[in-house]
């Protein structure tokens, strides 16, 4: 395979999940017990070959250059590429207003020198927010045999308005060209295919994109210039089948992952499969205590808990402690929550450091979760 770098975009779509990126980009989400999203887009990229990648970061990164350290749980700690984090960087041309970019083709411009110092004869672009195990390598493979300008990940969705609101839905011919690209319609129900947003594309073409955007002024990747450009160039699809969720709310995040529990194929889907491995950054924590009365039931729960209460289909972090005589249902607790003796909880999604005290009953429900943020105590 020819060589490939991988850019990943790890703020985009902060805003469509507002509760948990006030502090946080979205690739340092923490999702099902032990991972970050940004864990997905790097293991697909590391698990094809790619040792050479580039994150764009915007702002709230502090927990994302923690969590990525020297990407040495990736096998990315190398004297040559390895992981790079590429900060905003404002020029003159980045965008009119001269302020931090909003969309992803405003954060390619903004960091344009480092790609352009790239070698690699590929580029595989990806977001964040996606949850999936793909083999890159044969997306670019399949990108390459067919002579393509841009190749994109697509996957078969069944979708209502609102769902189509917050997707690209790609319709392409019987060899897989695209020949329209619906850029978040309001109007499309029903089975469509959708981008995945990861892309594959040549160095030299992505080059000759930035320059003209900047003499140009555009700002939107997809609707600027792959939408615009559909007859000029040639922009095919490689359809996912395997299992896919891109987090576009809260309400998905959290159908997302309790979805992990109610349908266990999804998790082999993720982390079962033969050579793609999905790592994350390893912490030397204690075993987690069950101590006499405790009870636990389709959960997924991380090293370094305490459990004295009842815990039933919930997924608990790194350090969590659930009380005597509490029980936890349905419910996501991030790192270090405490919840204390004789409390109910359900639908319930705490942020890092979260203190319930004793005899606290709270309750959400499966379309609306009740969120606590970070280091509350109630």
């Amino acid at each position: 395979m020819k060589s490939v770098a991988g850019l990943i975009f790890s703020n985009i779509h902060d805003k469509s999940i507002t509760e948990l990126t006030s502090s946080r980009t979205m690739a340092s989400i923490p999702f099902a017990c032990r991972y970050r999203l940004i864990d997905f887009a790097l293991s697909n990229m590391v698990n094809s070959g790619i040792t050479n990648v580039q994150v764009i970061t915007h702002y709230n990164y502090h927990s994302l250059m923690d969590h990525l350290g020297t990407g040495k749980d990736w096998d990315l700690a190398r004297r040559n590429g390895g992981i790079k984090l590429l900060p905003p960087y404002i020029t003159a041309y980045a965008n009119s207003a001269n302020q931090l970019y909003t969309t992803r083709l405003e954060a390619i411009k903004s960091v344009a020198f480092p790609i352009f110092r790239l070698s690699e004869d590929y580029i595989v672009l990806s977001d964040c927010d996606v949850i999936c195990n793909i083999d890159i390598k044969d997306l670019v493979k399949t990108h390459i045999d067919s002579k393509a300008d841009v190749t994109m990940i697509t996957h078969s969705v069944d979708l209502t308005p609102e769902s189509a609101s917050k997707n690209v839905v790609i319709k392409s011919n019987w060899d897989g060209r695209v020949t329209d690209m619906s850029v978040y319609p309001t109007d499309v129900t029903g089975k469509h295919d959708v981008a995945l947003n990861i892309w594959v594309i040549s160095r030299e073409l992505l080059v000759s994109i930035i320059r003209d955007a900047t003499a140009h002024g555009y700002t939107s990747l997809t609707r600027d210039i792959f939408a615009r450009n559909l007859n000029s160039m040639d922009i095919r699809v490689y359809r996912y089948e395997g299992y896919a969720s891109q987090i576009t709310s809260f309400d998905e995040y959290f159908a997302t992952s309790m979805g992990l529990l109610s349908h266990p194929e999804k998790i082999d889907q993720l982390f079962r499969v033969a050579d793609r491995p999905i790592y994350t950054k390893v912490r030397n924590s204690a075993p987690t205590k069950y101590t006499d009365g405790s009870g636990v039931c389709n959960s997924l729960i991380a090293d370094g808990c305490v459990i004295e209460g009842t815990v039933d289909n919930c997924i608990l972090f790194r350090g969590v402690k659930i009380g005597k005589g509490t029980t936890v249902k349905n419910s996501i607790l991030f790192q270090d929550t405490q919840v204390g003796e004789n409390a109910y909880l359900n639908c319930v999604v705490s942020d890092k450091n979260v203190v319930i005290r004793d005899g606290r009953v709270l309750s959400g429900h499966e379309s609306m979760p009740f969120y606590i943020d970070k280091s509350r105590m109630i």
